[in-house]
């Protein structure tokens, strides 16, 4: 079996890559796909056809528009949403579905969203699963935030995660998403983050989860 770890960063998951080392029968690798959608898309789909990997887990942290989830909660992402692909228009956001430019079941999408239909199979860890919205700025105007949740209704912000659903669900590639919150969406002041936390929380979730996967 050959695993990739990918991660927007490399200080995401720093421990991890010290601890975890392949074994017989399994080849563990890391990549840093860097951030955002457009390079991690480019970077899994070179994955992909180099390395011809049984499973990609993504792992990182997130945002998350839920203030009674607590920062440093690990959770599995289900489905992903594009959040800034579209206008603003009239004081309303509109996706490129709305805009009749995709239709909403276009492979891989269903009704707007891309899901990754093995996600519970994966969870040997019971963690949370939930949904998701990709965009390719992080989110602070108070007006788009309430766009996004009202029409995705999403648990939390990231800005790759829907670039590893579509790659991996038209490659038919096996895949897991794994993010620990950092923050809530909208808040500025870094010093109510709790980065350290969530990357801590990260990293112990990924070395429990490669332990299960791989016994």
């Amino acid at each position: 079996m050959k695993i990739i770890i990918i991660s927007a960063t490399d200080f995401e998951v720093a421990v991890s890559n010290q601890k975890i080392k392949s074994k017989k029968g399994v080849d563990i690798s890391f990549v840093v796909t860097g951030i955002g959608m457009l390079a991690t898309a480019i970077n899994i789909s070179k994955i992909i056809y180099e390395q011809q990997p049984d499973f990609i887990i993504q792992v990182g942290i997130a945002g998350c528009f839920d203030v009674s989830i607590p920062l440093g909660k690990t959770v599995l992402v289900e489905e992903e949403f594009l959040g800034d692909l579209g206008v603003n228009e009239n004081g309303k956001w509109k996706d490129v579905f709305d805009l009749g430019l995709i239709k909403s079941n276009t492979k891989p999408f269903k009704k707007k969203g891309i899901i990754n239909a093995k996600v519970k199979e994966f969870n040997c860890l019971d963690l949370p699963i939930v949904n998701s919205v990709t965009v390719n700025q992080i989110s602070t105007d108070k007006t788009h935030i309430q766009h996004l949740i009202k029409k995705y209704n999403p648990c939390i912000e990231t800005m790759e995660g829907a670039a590893l659903h579509y790659v991996c669900n038209l490659h038919k590639i096996p895949y897991l998403q794994i993010r620990s919150i950092s923050n809530y969406i909208g808040e500025r002041d870094k010093a109510k983050w709790k980065i350290k936390l969530a990357i801590d929380n990260l990293n112990q979730h990924l070395l429990q989860y490669i332990a299960l996967h791989t016994s």
